[in-house]
Parts: C-alpha cells; sequence; structure tokens
C-alpha cells in the first residue's frame, strides 16, 4: 500500500526513534504534536524532520496514520482529544504501556468519532531497534493497521487478532517479569555493596542460575513455593530485617514475603506435575479463599 499520512501525537524518546527512520524514508513532511512546546522540544521535532503542530487537531488533520506514544499518564487523555477531531476510518495506534482497561477505554473515544482504534504492544527498547521493533496489535482493525505500519517502514509487526486488551495484557504481564527483576536487582546489588560482599554475591547467582525455558523456571519456582512458601517466607522475614539494617530499602522483598506466604498457606503439600496443573491448582485454590493472595 502507499505509505500514509502520519502524524504523532507525544514527541519524546520513542516517537523520535521511529521518526528518524521514518522521514527518511517518507518523502514528504510528518506532523507532530507534543503538550510541551518549550524551544528545547521545538529542536527536537527539527531534528527529526517533523513539523511541530500547535495542536492535536493541527497534528491530525487529514492524517489517516496516527502515532500514540505519550507518557502513561497521559495516554487516555490523548485519546479523547484526538478523538475530538479525528478523521473517520483514521487508524490511531496506541502504543502506549497502559493497562488493557484503559486502552479499552481509550478505543471509545477514537471510535465515538468513527476513528479506527489499534491496541499496540511495543515488546523491546526502542533504542536500538527503531523501527525494527517488536510491535504486537490487536483489535479489530489490527491488519490494516499492520499493513500501514509495515508502509511506512516498521519491519516487525503482528497482528494477534483478538479484541482490544489483548496486546496491552501481553505487554503488562510481562513486565510483571522484566520490570519485577530490574527492581530485584537494584535492591540486591544495592544491599550487596553495603554489606562489603557484591563479589561474593554475584558468584553464587552466576553458579546458581540455570539455563533453562521460562515454562520450565514457573514450573520449578511454583513447585518450591506451594511446599515451602511458609518457610520462605519466614526467612525472607530476615532478609526484610537485614536489608532494612543496611538501609538500602526492602520494597521488593517485602512483596516477596506477602507471595510466598500466600502461597505457602495454601497447604498444597503435593505440586501436580506441569504447570499447567500447577497454575489451575492454584487458582482454584484462590477462588476458594479470597484475599488470602494478596494479604495484608
Amino acid at each position: 500500500m502507499a505509505a500514509p499520512d502520519l502524524a504523532f501525537i507525544g514527541f519524546g524518546e520513542a516517537a523520535q526513534a521511529f521518526a528518524g527512520g521514518i522521514a527518511d524514508q517518507f518523502g514528504r513532511p510528518l506532523r507532530g504534536y507534543d503538550r510541551i512546546a518549550t524551544p528545547e522540544k521545538q529542536a527536537e521535532f527539527a531534528a527529526h524532520h517533523v513539523v511541530a503542530c500547535d495542536s492535536n487537531a493541527a497534528a491530525i488533520a487529514g492524517a489517516n496514520l496516527i502515532l500514540s506514544v505519550v507518557t502513561a499518564d497521559q495516554a487516555l487523555a490523548a485519546a479523547e482529544e484526538t478523538g475530538e477531531g479525528i478523521r473517520p476510518t483514521a487508524l490511531f495506534c496506541d502504543c502506549n504501556s497502559v493497562a488493557p482497561d484503559t486502552k479499552r477505554a481509550a478505543a471509545r473515544a477514537i471510535e465515538a468519532s468513527g476513528g479506527r482504534y489499534v491496541d499496540v504492544a511495543v515488546m523491546a527498547p526502542v533504542h536500538p531497534k527503531r523501527l525494527a521493533v517488536p510491535l504486537l496489535l490487536a483489535g479489530p482493525h489490527a491488519e490494516e493497521a499492520a499493513e500501514a505500519l509495515r508502509a511506512v517502514g516498521f519491519t516487525s509487526v503482528r497482528a494477534l487478532g483478538g479484541a482490544v486488551g489483548r496486546a496491552s495484557s501481553i505487554k503488562m504481564i510481562r513486565s510483571v517479569m522484566v520490570k519485577g527483576i530490574e527492581a530485584l536487582s537494584a535492591e540486591c546489588a544495592l544491599a550487596a555493596e553495603a554489606a562489603g560482599v557484591r563479589a561474593e554475591v554475584l558468584a553464587s547467582l552466576d553458579a546458581s542460575w540455570r539455563e533453562e525455558s521460562w515454562e520450565t523456571r514457573f514450573d520449578y519456582n511454583l513447585d518450591r513455593m506451594m511446599l515451602h512458601g511458609l518457610r520462605r517466607a519466614a526467612e525472607m522475614e530476615e532478609v526484610v530485617a537485614t536489608l532494612e539494617s543496611l538501609g538500602t530499602g526492602a520494597a521488593m522483598t517485602r512483596g516477596t514475603v506477602q507471595r510466598q506466604r500466600a502461597i505457602g498457606s495454601l497447604g498444597l503439600k503435593a505440586p501436580p506435575e506441569g504447570l499447567q496443573h500447577k497454575l489451575d491448582s492454584l487458582r482454584a485454590s484462590f477462588a476458594d479463599s479470597p484475599g488470602e493472595e494478596q494479604p495484608a
């Protein structure tokens, strides 16, 4: 298909990473709008060959492909504002990292004016991949949006099918692990440094870390928690005390205490084989004991 008329809503890191590559091959000016209107922001627009518009309405006028790349707290507001002036049938690609319910609310705002909303999950950092960053698309217009995104230069686009919120669900739930590991890394490294044992802690982790699929890791981890969650929770209470004595913070570890205790308290002393059966067992147990999963 011919490259569509494209506009950016928001012009931060992600939009700038995309805009440079698109402008190089697009053949006509791109337009964009950002609620931050400082001289520095105007210079960023110019550096990436994007015309800085003074309003959302001016940026999207005539555009049939709109990429919303704002901060998470502004995602719904951006969709609502865009919905006031969006061209009927224009594709609105919501690339923001927000909850499925937020995306569904945004979809209603866009579709009320005849726009076509697309739930987009950006599945890796935008640098250095830029237009090669993996994108997952969901919603009734995912296939059309995938074609339009490829036409402007994106090279790793996959339409999932399904309802709005499906792509976001994958992104949000994946972040439990990805961002959680980052936070745990900070908590562990700061404490190890404060205690003067960083090299020994890292060597121990290197020695014990297994190269396995995440399904195998999840299965093993749930097995340990189902069998020994209470004992591990007690141990982690001592870890909290250790971190507090070092003054480096224990927010993540307190959450570990809660999760270990919640699963250990279910009394599942004979964990079933396989991840699927373990998850089924846990979900049934939590359904029978509401509130156990998130103890105060």
